[in-house]
């Protein structure tokens, strides 16, 4: 792929999450990337907000899906979205504003080196991370590594990365998860699809009265369930009993 093929836009799946938008949208218009905002089914207030803003930075695209469908089913249509569009890469950043957004261009300079690749973070966390938070996350990133064969990724878990869409479009409709599963069971079938990850890191830290959508006992309950499938998965593939695409 050449310089001139490689075109990427921002994608931020947002349900409910509009204290910050404009401010990430001010960044990343001023770093010249395009971005694709999914309202996913927000209510009133927040769906308000998007429109203005989507209104008032003219390189803001939005889509609103009906209902609310979780983080999956957001960046799921942002990513067909922004194929449609002609855009080669989308870098999903989180609602929230606890990424680093200074490290988009280096995420976008790897992407354009590596362009077949996921170019995947990994946090690097400071004191504000909920340390039950970080429990569930090892123990998450212990069971990819199994079912990845190794440490490919860094961590499953990450919002902040990088997809090929080519590489990607054809492994979604293997994904059946939706919600905060989603991150983590992308990333790991991307892997048994044959795409390289390149692992990089990025600050996170988590804003002060943030609003987080993880919901402890459901979200866990999905993702040991996602852990189950993709070891079942993974033993039938060393079998040579399930398919490699």
């Amino acid at each position: 792929m050449t310089a001139q093929h490689f075109r990427p836009a921002a994608l931020i799946p947002v349900y409910n999450h509009h204290q910050v938008i404009n401010e990430l949208l001010d960044a990343l218009e001023k770093a010249g990337l395009p971005v694709i905002l999914v309202d996913d089914g927000s209510g009133t207030v927040c769906a308000q907000a998007l429109d203005q803003a989507a209104q008032t930075h003219p390189g803001a695209s939005l889509v609103r899906l009906a209902k609310n469908g979780g983080k999956g089913a957001a960046v799921i249509a942002g990513l067909y979205v922004a194929d449609n569009m002609g855009f080669t890469h989308v870098l999903q950043i989180d609602a929230d504003g606890q990424h680093d957004l200074g490290k988009a261009g280096a995420f976008l300079k790897d992407a354009a080196s590596h362009p077949e690749s996921l170019i995947c973070g990994y946090p690097v966390y400071d004191e504000t991370v909920p340390k039950a938070r970080l429990a569930g996350r090892k123990l998450t990133n212990f069971w990819v590594r199994i079912n990845t064969g190794g440490s490919k990724l860094t961590d499953a878990m990450c919002g902040f990365r990088v997809y090929p869409i080519a590489q990607t479009l054809p492994v979604l409709p293997s994904v059946k998860t939706r919600r905060m599963d989603f991150d983590p069971d992308i990333a790991v079938r991307l892997v048994w699809a044959g795409v390289e990850v390149i692992n990089r890191p990025v600050h996170v830290t988590y804003p002060r009265d943030g609003i987080s959508h993880f919901r402890s006992f459901s979200d866990n309950v999905r993702i040991s369930r996602m852990h189950a499938v993709h070891f079942c998965t993974m033993l039938l593939r060393r079998l040579g009993l399930h398919s490699r695409s």
